[in-house]
């Protein structure tokens, strides 16, 4: 982006508020809105995003950026009292990223600048504690060497593990400070051997280096990667903070934590967090050392509790939500160095959205904003049987719910490279890093055996609805033999193990699994009012029924037989959107569909219809009754008919040995030439759809006649069928209009034979680029449409759907071509345009046009609020996504109506 030469590129603390989040980033927001509030912020400044985007495009800061930091830099000294990295009492800053949405881990931080040679002996004597001091001091260059100059992290740890053994203690606290001022030395040498330089002992170089460490850190693997996995837009860039140090590590009656207002894995109200005395914040989340819960922090320093509760309640009363908060603690002062709305799982989401409402922070529209559709989905896995006999090995923190079961891995390129192969996994570490986060993506579950509910594992775990088991001491991780020992127990890679995240119960062996309780109450199984309902089961009821008052769009199920349809219409289905009959042809009856093939003459292709026509009206009865009273709507034949036929390689061998054999056999010849005549290269392109419909004289005539006599069958018997015919794959209206008089001639038929009146809706798939650009002439023929997305899509992209998702878009998604597969959530400007454009056209010629879509796009969420902006009248999706459509569709109206208020 091009730099404005007027542009501000520093806002201090106290000139920002919670609503700049998109040039401020979160944290520097939130810094602010808390300095506004009165609470104890460290003084500081934050650089914006949009110096952030100057600086990636075009490779240098802004020319302003540096005056305008050293004049920020001025005030905060002059405000301390001291200057940075000054020798007899230095002022030290952080520098830490923060961008518009929260990616736990995944950008840089570096502490404790402005420490060097010199000043390290000022900050002794200032605090009146060396260990202080030079433990500082080594934590500066540990953290600039790995984040600043790409020194391996691994390096500094083992030398830190190598000090700790040379003085037998397990801890870095028991280390004193002739120990650290080795360390320090050590650790100088390892910058100097990898990074080519010293350690930089100029203040202000250390700062403007961790400024650009920052800044790049935007466009790390592991910072795209993430983003990609949370749909976060990559051009947005990250703030940077500079913030007065203030030291958790200053003695015992110091420290650092995180808290929750309310519990980020169930989402009930308490005191919630870790503490850690005598530590800095990245000693927390990092999981280095197990921490303490945060209502110990009561005993441990009373004053410091009382007050930080009074703040926990603040922030969530002005937030309105729950509140993920770090803060400090130095001799006693207490000092807060973020909040932000916190990640949660998808159970405590619902719990949480209704908890607010009962207090009056927020209303119903707001709650139903506060979870989504994937979230929903979640909490319809199963989980483990309680009554299943099982090997415990051991218990932890139930960090992330959910139940995983996988074979134990210890490293994330094993845990990538078996998920490729088609295994399931549980990543197991002493504690995750961001490094980790591939391992961590491709894995069921993870589980460390150190850390806590904000150590880096749990909380890129709950953000992605990962389960996940942190801090379980008992299993001693040996990731260089890679093997878990517990007790006894060995549990080596590729060991199957399970873990409970709502329990933190982890097991040997695989631990059966059982139907989430979400699924029972909408398989009817579990009523939310009654006794034994739990409270997560009524939240997700009141937020379902206020998604079912508020949403416009209604939710059809993509379902072929009586089962599905009574299923999906407990799960809320308002009719069936898409009824694919080819599912009807396969088994027992795929020989008569052969004879239907091979037919060579009209009396036995004649023959070969009368023969699937009571089989094909016996489904659609089961199918009317099964959704009595709500619309169906049933395709005719789709796919090429070779699809029946057997494979065309198999066939060859079967013909060939039985020459050889001199045991021809006469149906196996004829199905070989049927199979190389309909023989294309392209099938998906080829004789389909339509195109059958109007080579093969009968084929839909047969299926519209079974249609409507199954229809007729249902109103004699007092049902109501609300039968619709939707004819595949059209791209001109001249098949349309073919394919449409002969069913009308059929219904007007069966309705004379019957003596039923019978009104059966006849419209078409929009599933190819011509038939949406002719969407209006198509209209005149048409009763309704319904979006084949799926065949639209893979036509706009010319990808062949069965072919591409394994072969490149791996690649693609790595590249960043494509934030998610187009065959996952609709393409919005190249599929979405036609989509949009066929809505409008088919509209202006029949303005009652019934319009819907029947791809899995219909389940999507995004997708499914793409639909109601463009003013589709229904989705339709597979039975089990149905209540992620309904949610959706409910937000979506909600968003509608709040920015029309506004």
């Amino acid at each position: 982006m091009s730099e404005n030469k007027d542009q501000k590129f520093v806002y201090d603390f106290t000139e920002g508020n919670k609503d700049l989040k998109d040039l401020l980033g979160g944290k520097g927001a939130n810094l602010a809105e808390m300095t506004n509030l009165g609470l104890p912020v460290p003084p500081g400044f934050t650089i914006t995003t949009e110096a952030c985007k100057v600086y990636l495009d075009s490779g240098e800061e802004p020319a302003a950026l540096r005056d305008e930091v050293s004049a920020h830099l001025d005030a905060l000294e002059t405000s301390m009292g001291k200057r940075l990295g000054q020798a007899d009492d230095p002022l030290l800053v952080s520098v830490r990223s923060g961008a518009k949405f929260s990616m736990p881990g995944m950008m840089d931080t570096v502490l404790n600048i402005g420490l060097s040679d010199e000043s390290v002996a000022g900050l002794a004597a200032q605090a009146g504690d060396e260990r202080f001091a030079w433990d500082s001091y080594r934590r500066l260059i540990q953290m600039f060497g790995k984040t600043v100059l790409g020194v391996d992290g691994e390096l500094f740890e083992d030398a830190l593990d190598e000090a700790k053994a040379a003085k037998k203690v397990a801890v870095d606290t028991d280390l004193d400070a002739a120990d650290l001022k080795k360390l320090v030395k050590h650790f100088k040498k390892i910058v100097k051997a990898e990074a080519g330089r010293d350690f930089p002992q100029d203040p202000r170089e250390q700062m403007d280096l961790a400024i650009h460490a920052v800044f790049d850190s935007w466009n790390t693997d592991r910072a795209k990667l993430y983003r990609r996995q949370e749909r976060i837009p990559g051009d947005l860039g990250t703030a940077v903070n500079v913030c007065s140090m203030v030291f958790g590590n200053l003695g015992p009656d110091s420290g650092t934590g995180v808290a929750f207002t309310r519990d980020p894995a169930s989402g009930h109200q308490g005191v919630y967090g870790d503490y850690l005395q005598n530590a800095q914040g990245e000693d927390v989340v990092a999981g280095i050392r197990n921490t303490v819960p945060l209502a110990d922090l009561e005993s441990i320093d009373k004053t410091s509790y009382d007050q930080l509760m009074q703040i926990m309640e603040t922030l969530e009363n002005h937030y309105r939500d729950l509140c993920d908060i770090e803060f400090t603690i130095e001799r006693g002062q207490l000092w807060m160095l973020q909040t932000r709305v916190g990640k949660r799982t998808a159970g405590a989401a619902f719990r949480i959205a209704t908890q607010l409402v009962d207090q009056g922070l927020i209303d119903e529209a707001e709650a139903l904003q506060r979870v989504n559709g994937a979230q929903l989905a979640q909490l319809m896995f199963p989980r483990f049987d309680d009554k299943a006999t099982t090997e415990l090995l051991g218990r932890g923190i139930a960090a992330s719910p959910g139940a995983a079961v996988g074979k134990a891995v210890f490293d994330s390129y094993t845990a990538v490279k078996w998920s490729r192969s088609g295994e399931k996994v549980i990543l197991i570490r002493r504690e995750t890093n961001p490094d980790d986060l591939d391992g961590m993506i491709a894995a069921e579950g993870i589980l460390t055996s150190r850390g806590g509910k904000t150590s880096h594992a749990a909380v890129v775990a709950r953000g992605m609805g990962k389960t996940c088991v942190c801090g379980a001491e008992d299993l001693e991780v040996d990731t260089k033999r890679r093997r878990m020992t517990v007790g006894g127990t060995v549990v080596e890679e590729g060991d199957v193990v399970s873990i409970d995240g709502s329990t933190g119960k982890v097991y040997l062996g695989e631990v059966p699994v059982v139907p989430s309780p979400v699924v029972e109450y909408f398989e009817g199984r579990m009523h939310a009012g009654a006794d034994d309902a739990d409270e997560l089961v009524q939240a997700v009821h009141r937020i379902m029924a206020y998604a079912d008052r508020v949403r416009r769009l209604r939710v059809r199920a993509n379902a072929d037989n009586a089962e599905d349809a009574l299923r999906a219409r407990r799960f809320g289905a308002q009719g069936i959107g898409l009824c694919r009959t080819e599912h009807m042809f396969l088994g027992e009856r795929r020989e008569m569909v052969e004879k239907l093939i091979l037919a060579d003459t009209d009396e036995e292709r004649e023959e070969a219809l009368q023969a699937l026509l009571p089989l094909q009206k016996k489904d659609f009865v089961e199918l009317f009754e099964a959704m009595d009273g709500l619309p169906v709507t049933v395709r005719l034949l789709d796919p090429p008919l070779h699809e029946f036929l057997p494979d065309i390689t198999e066939l060859s061998v079967r013909v060939a040995l039985a020459e050889a054999r001199k045991d021809h056999n006469e149906n196996d010849l004829r199905l070989l030439q049927a199979v190389h005549r309909l023989h294309e290269q392209n099938p998906m392109l080829g004789l389909r759809g339509v195109r059958l419909g109007l080579v093969i004289p009968g084929l839909f005539g047969m299926q519209v006649r079974a249609i409507a006599e199954a229809a007729a069958q249902r109103v004699d018997a007092k049902g109501d069928p609300r039968a619709e015919i939707m004819i595949p794959l059209v791209g001109t209206v001249q098949e349309l209009e073919i394919v449409r008089d002969e069913a009308e001639e059929v219904i007007a038929e069966v309705a004379r034979q019957t003596g039923v009146e019978l009104r059966l809706a006849l419209g078409t798939m929009i599933e190819l680029p011509r038939a949406a650009l002719t969407a209006g002439q198509i209209a005149e023929a048409a009763e309704f449409f319904s979006f084949g997305t799926n065949d639209l899509t893979q036509t706009v992209w010319g990808f062949s759907r069965d072919d591409v998702e394994a072969s490149f878009f791996t690649a693609y998604l790595e590249k960043g071509i494509f934030g998610v597969s187009p065959f996952e959530t609709i393409d919005k400007d190249g599929v979405g345009a036609l989509v949009r454009d066929a809505v409008a056209a088919g509209r202006a010629t029949r303005p009652d046009l019934k319009l819907g879509v029947c791809g899995e796009h219909g389940g999507d969420p995004e997708s499914v609020h793409f639909f109601h902006e463009v003013g589709l009248d229904y989705v339709s999706c597979s039975p089990f996504r149905i209540p992620v459509a309904r949610l959706e569709a409910g937000r979506a109206a909600a968003q509608s109506a709040g920015s029309d208020s506004r």
